[in-house]
């Protein structure tokens, strides 16, 4: 794949993306992105903003919700899929982010995915989001990616080096983002493929 053809195809899909909010951003504080992150996989995004926005009035900040049962935990966050896991991985986070960071996650990927509910994908999302050079790799990512033929791999590790390959690092951080508001507008598998058909004949 050329570069030029591929940022040709990347403009194409910045067009046509959403405008909605995604649960990782506008946050106040690094605390409150990485939680909204974990909190965010496999649940909508308007869902997770809703159920942080409320959570974090009340407990704003690493300490003060490290302090919580899980039992409180859970009654929090009770809308959002398999919250019960995520209830135990967000206490033990904030745990670990008060007794080791002073409340405020590492801007380190290595450290970031010891913490609990932190994988890769949530590093680099959480990452670049603070303009690090990273890019997370998650179902529209791969999708898209592989439709378009910037990579050839269903690895996220491979997908993310691939594209990093591909594209100059400026646009490394407004990638995940873009794919993902373009995925999440066009739900019909169908009208995605379309759309994603006529953008694959960029030259």
């Amino acid at each position: 794949m050329n570069q030029k053809r591929a940022l040709r195809q990347l403009k194409e899909i910045k067009k046509l993306q959403g405008d909605m909010r995604l649960a990782g951003e506008a946050w106040l504080t690094k605390y409150q992105t990485l939680i909204a992150i974990i909190l965010s996989a496999r649940s909508l995004d308007e869902t997770t903003i809703k159920v942080c926005t409320k959570m974090f009035k009340k407990y704003p900040d690493a300490k003060s919700l490290s302090k919580l049962s899980i039992n409180q935990v859970e009654k929090l966050i009770n809308s959002v899929n398999f919250y019960r896991n995520k209830s135990k991985s967000i206490l033990n986070c904030s745990k670990q982010l008060t007794n080791n960071y002073n409340g405020t996650p590492p801007m380190d990927f290595d450290k970031l995915i010891e913490l609990s509910g932190v994988g890769g994908k949530t590093a680099n999302v959480f990452m670049s989001e603070y303009g690090e050079d990273a890019i997370g790799v998650d179902t529209h990512v791969n999708y898209i990616s592989n439709y378009l033929n910037w990579t050839k791999s269903e690895k996220p590790e491979v997908i993310e080096q691939d594209l990093k390959k591909l594209f100059p690092k400026k646009m490394w951080t407004p990638l995940n983002p873009t794919l993902v508001k373009f995925g999440k507008k066009y739900t019909s598998r169908k009208e995605k493929d379309l759309l994603l058909d006529e953008i694959k004949k960029i030259k």
